[in-house]
């Protein structure tokens, strides 16, 4: 990976140790339903070493608080994945260590909040007159603490935290102006809430107390224009921000693709006049591109609370899920399930295709598709295709197969090999978070990763790492590593993506029809005839089950015919 600057290059040297042999193709657990795969733990990564977590600044004022005058310092978050260790817990994460100190109920180390109670987290959360808390921590904190309890208790207890320092401000001969900079903090405080977390404020309930702590903290600050300026515009733009995110998911739900029809009939080909994708693109750097649109536009729909609160409801020893919050996840569900389309999309077109010529440029367009998914750094479209093209029905299609000139597919193969945690597509990963690091234009700081696979990473952080230690404070150096990843992946997901759109290629990858696993089984068996005994008795199987099915069909017609007759209808 000599060249980050620019493609990333596919090498064209022997696989490594572990891989598959040459025209071997192994299909990643992509298409498995990420909730179902993490649930059941049937995934064996290992969780690689984890950075140390975002270090935040030791001042007069305590360490990780800014005294007013401090300017806000900039934290640039380091790579997602490192090197492949084991999956061991790290013997450094939440201990205490040498040159650590404790203030209160919180420990520091080196100038680093490493643990605390929850309390005292909270309290570290709130402003006071001279300091204001570092926005990493903000993050931070607001992120983990919903593992601990639902989002409306903690706003509460924030509340009740502010009231009472704005009581102690208000002792007689007290400074108006201590006050009204008391009050602007808090405002703030909210404000950073509200723009990285506004689905903690989706219900009445949460507006309701929101608006309510912002009267008492400021309700001596009536003369305060600026102030009641500030929540004006804070309460406008979180409103905005949920009718956009409720809009975005009308609008998914209408694009959502119906059950795929199991076939009444045995023959599954479409007819002929049908458009294929040749038919709509026949550029394959081009549907890259358009992939690579669909791909940011469903990512950055993704909050840091969705993923957040997916790895904490992952663990059914977790005593503190809040009821219904799964419910809201729904842009995680829609990610995933454009993967698996996609997927699909890919069998379709090679399986509906009649001719073995025919089939064998799709398979070769989708694999060069897939190459140039690699070289702008879209690894979650090139999975999916990898998938598609390894599902079963395709993989079958030996004589077709044969046709194919597949040296590119076999190294892509070799990136996305399992072996050693994925070892050759994080190296890859790693070389396009460096490539995005250091980016002169658009095209080159792209970078998607495999989505299951960095969902899998999170939930095996959260997983070996305890959520309190043995003098019952919150372990948070795991939380401070947990924020940075789930901040660098929304970080990728905010770039804007360069290339020009094509709304009538788009239209076809989301509207296009989509093969069932069983039609896609009957048009594999219609192109190739079966061959091992294995193959001709789900030939069988599938082949009666279909009549079967049609045999019902058609008396249920009859039926309904007859009583509409009988009724008049």
């Amino acid at each position: 990976m000599a060249n980050v600057t620019g493609l990333l290059v596919l090498p064209a040297g022997p696989s490594v140790p572990g891989s598959s042999a040459p025209g071997c193709r192994v299909c990643p657990p992509t298409r498995v339903d990420y909730r179902r795969d993490v649930f059941g733990q049937s995934a064996a990564l290992c969780l690689p070493r984890a950075a140390p977590p975002p270090e935040t600044v030791a001042d007069p004022v305590g360490p990780g608080r800014r005294p007013e005058t401090t300017t806000q310092m900039s934290v640039v978050f380091s790579s997602i994945l490192g090197p492949s260790q084991s999956g061991q817990a790290q013997p450094g994460m939440g201990e205490r260590g040498s040159g650590a100190s404790s203030s209160g109920d919180l420990v520091f180390q080196e100038g680093r909040l490493i643990s605390g109670s929850l309390e005292a987290l909270m309290e570290h959360l709130v402003p006071t007159v001279d300091s204001y808390p570092d926005r990493p921590y903000i993050f931070t904190f607001l992120l983990s603490s919903r593992v601990f309890m639902p989002p409306h208790d903690l706003l509460v207890r924030v509340g009740q935290i502010c009231l009472e320092q704005r009581q102690q401000l208000e002792t007689p001969g007290a400074e108006k102006a201590k006050l009204k900079s008391f009050s602007a903090k808090i405002v703030q405080l909210f404000k950073e809430w509200t723009e990285a977390f506004p689905c903690d404020f989706q219900d009445e309930k949460a507006m309701a107390e929101l608006k309510a702590i912002t009267q008492r903290v400021t309700r001596s600050d009536e003369e305060n224009g600026t102030v009641k300026k500030a929540i004006a515009q804070m309460t406008q733009s979180l409103l905005l921000s949920l009718a956009a995110r409720s809009q975005l998911q009308e609008l998914r739900e209408k694009l959502r693709s119906p059950a795929m029809d199991k076939g009444s009939v045995l023959k599954a080909k479409s007819p002929a006049t049908q458009k294929d994708i040749l038919g709509v693109c026949c550029d394959p750097l081009v549907l890259a591109q358009q992939l690579t649109h669909l791909e940011l536009e469903r990512a950055s729909s993704i909050h840091p609370g969705d993923l957040m609160q997916m790895v904490s409801h992952m663990d059914s020893r977790d005593k503190h899920r809040c009821p219904g919050d799964l419910t809201k996840t729904y842009s995680l569900e829609a990610y995933d399930n454009w993967s698996n389309c996609l997927s699909m999309l890919v069998a379709t077109e090679v399986c509906r295709m009649v001719k073995k010529k025919h089939q064998t440029r799709m398979l070769e367009f989708f694999i060069d598709v897939a190459q140039g998914c690699f070289n702008i750094g879209n690894f979650n479209s090139m999975m999916a295709i990898i998938c598609g093209m390894n599902l079963s029905p395709v993989a079958r299609l030996k004589k077709t197969w044969s046709k194919v000139k597949t040296a590119k597919f076999e190294v892509l193969e070799r990136h996305m090999d399992p072996c050693s945690n994925f070892r050759n597509y994080r190296t890859a990963l790693q070389g396009a978070t460096q490539r995005a690091q250091m980016a002169k234009s658009s095209p080159e700081k792209i970078v998607i990763p495999v989505f299951n696979l960095f969902v899998k990473d999170l939930y095996f952080l959260h997983k070996i790492h305890t959520n309190h230690l043995p003098n019952g404070h919150v372990n948070f150096e795991k939380f401070w590593e947990i924020s940075r990843r789930i901040q660098e992946f929304t970080t990728w997901t905010q770039v804007e993506c360069p290339f020009q759109k094509d709304k009538k290629i788009q239209k076809y990858l989301l509207t296009a029809p989509l093969y069932s696993e069983e039609a896609l089984s009957i048009a594999s068996f219609e192109s190739e005839g079966p061959e091992s005994r294995r193959e001709k008795d789900s030939w069988k199987t599938l082949r009666t089950t279909v009549r079967n099915r049609a045999r019902r069909n058609e008396c249920s017609r009859q039926t309904l015919d007859e009583a509409h007759t009988c009724t008049g209808i």
